[in-house]
């Protein structure tokens, strides 16, 4: 440096200071909140389904539980902390286990869960979170009762996605490769998309909700139209055989996605979703075997990217101009994570300058709460790192979103602060009993009895074999 200011030739001095990117974010960096802060004793979900298990909202935190016989997870309120009572009370409905839960972005209240018994709940929980007594665990009881229940998948459900500005419209995704379009108020469907011919690994809205993005098996990048069920673009994306995930990146509309190359190296990759013939960039990460979980942040445009197993997160900023995705940095622990769920910015507290939260699931049972902090010595609002974030507010029916609708995302700004609204009922009606149901034999009668067993089984049955067969010719029309 010296050098140059004696006017000598110093190009590698030049170099240096033109790669370095200027950013608000470049010192980012992510820290463990106490460990009394934070949660432990919880039986966390071992399923194999890449899922992270969790939820969050302002409100509170849903965990998918290790359950014998049933399916269950448990929401506790953020004052909720430290080592939680085997006794706690849960969420708990399903016959089988669960595979994915999903807090409604305009209701704190209402949460939607996937299963293996083929079914989609949704649940409406009660103020201040379901009633616990630490003393008495009598008095601690279970909530079984969903709102509606939405029956339509013939295989087990992996994934479900609340509409980002409709409300009540719910997708849902199941290992039967349909996706189902619901609108929960009425506990119908509203469309089945039959695009895909293998497991759907996961699913995306854009900003407004007016597109879906999803990755499958079969290793293409589809973009869908949710209302009509076509295919508006397509193409191909990683080449490795394990999952692969993406994300719509909001107002930069652009897609994220995370998976392997041929050779089983860990990459992201950059895409124009109008057009996915090729991606704008695409570069390699590491060669780890867990599956990454990007998350993308639409007021700062950094996307986080956490591997299943992994002790780190790293963080990048994306760009709407080529090379497209900056590295920021990592935050790095010696603790492999089970899953993660963050927390809406709307959470987040403005005065200690904490960009992002996430609630980090462990194998041992515990989970740690990270905050992502950009360092500031002013305690007064720093408008340029907190720009106005996404309103809580749903602004279409579920009629005027399907019948064409469109709507973006009203913004609020953090400077005042924010206070979560109080509990709103969901209007919804109650589930129809499913058909082999509808009729059941008169009571005293053995012979009916043993004869409409016979019929429910045979009705599984045959149900299974036609889902098997509306899968392969799927699969031979697309060849």
């Amino acid at each position: 440096i010296n050098a140059e200011y004696m006017g000598e030739s110093t190009p590698s001095v030049r170099m240096s200071f033109r790669v370095v990117r200027q950013s608000k974010y470049r010192h980012v960096f992510g820290q463990q909140k106490k460990k009394e802060e934070c949660l432990d004793g919880i039986r966390i979900s071992r399923n194999a389904w890449d899922s992270n298990f969790c939820s969050v909202n302002p409100v509170f935190l849903a965990v998918v539980l290790e359950a014998q016989g049933g399916g269950s997870f448990m929401v506790l309120p953020h004052s909720q902390v430290g080592k939680i009572d085997l006794d706690y009370p849960k969420v708990s409905g399903h016959t089988a286990a669960v595979l994915d839960v999903q807090f409604c972005p305009y209701n704190d209240y209402v949460i939607a869960s996937a299963s293996e018994d083929c079914t989609v709940k949704v649940w409406q929980l009660p103020e201040g979170g379901i009633p616990y007594d630490p003393k008495n665990a009598k008095n601690n009881k279970d909530l079984t009762d969903a709102v509606v229940t939405l029956s339509g998948h013939q295989r087990r459900v992996g994934i479900v996605e609340w509409h980002p500005t409709a409300e009540n419209i719910l997708l849902s995704a199941g290992f039967d490769y349909l996706l189902i379009v619901w609108d929960v108020s009425s506990g119908k469907p509203l469309r089945e998309i039959t695009c895909h011919t293998d497991t759907i690994f996961s699913m995306s809205f854009n900003f407004d909700g007016s597109l879906l993005a999803t990755t499958c098996k079969d290793r293409l990048i589809r973009v869908i139209d949710p209302r009509s069920g076509a295919v508006v673009q397509q193409g191909q994306g990683h080449d490795g055989t394990k999952s692969s995930r993406v994300v719509f990146c909001g107002e930069l509309n652009k897609l994220f996605t995370t998976g392997f190359s041929k050779s089983s190296e860990r990459q992201y990759g950059i895409w124009d979703p109008a057009n996915l013939a090729s991606p704008l960039k695409v570069e390699t990460i590491d060669t780890g075997s867990g599956v990454l979980f990007p998350y993308y942040d639409n007021d700062t445009g950094l996307v986080y990217v956490a591997g299943k197993g992994d002790g780190n997160i790293r963080y990048f900023e994306l760009d709407n101009a080529s090379p497209y995705c900056y590295f920021l940095n990592e935050y790095k622990t010696a603790t492999p994570q089970r899953g993660l769920g963050w927390v809406p910015k709307r959470g987040v507290s403005v005065g200690e300058c904490e960009i992002g939260r996430c609630y980090k699931l462990t194998p041992k049972g515990s989970i740690e709460i990270v905050s992502f902090i950009v360092p500031r010595k002013s305690t007064l609002f720093q408008e340029d790192i907190f720009p106005p974030t996404k309103e809580d507010k749903a602004l279409l029916s579920a009629a005027a979103w399907f019948g064409g609708q469109n709507a973006t995302p009203s913004k609020f700004s953090l400077k005042d602060g924010y206070t979560p609204p109080a509990r709103a009922e969901l209007a919804a009606v109650e589930s129809a009993a499913p058909v082999d149901e509808l009729e059941k034999p008169p009571e005293g009668e053995k012979a009916l009895l043993k004869a409409w067993h016979a019929q429910k089984e045979e009705l599984k049955q045959l149900r299974a074999q036609l889902a098997s067969a509306e899968i392969k010719i799927r699969q031979l029309t697309t060849q």
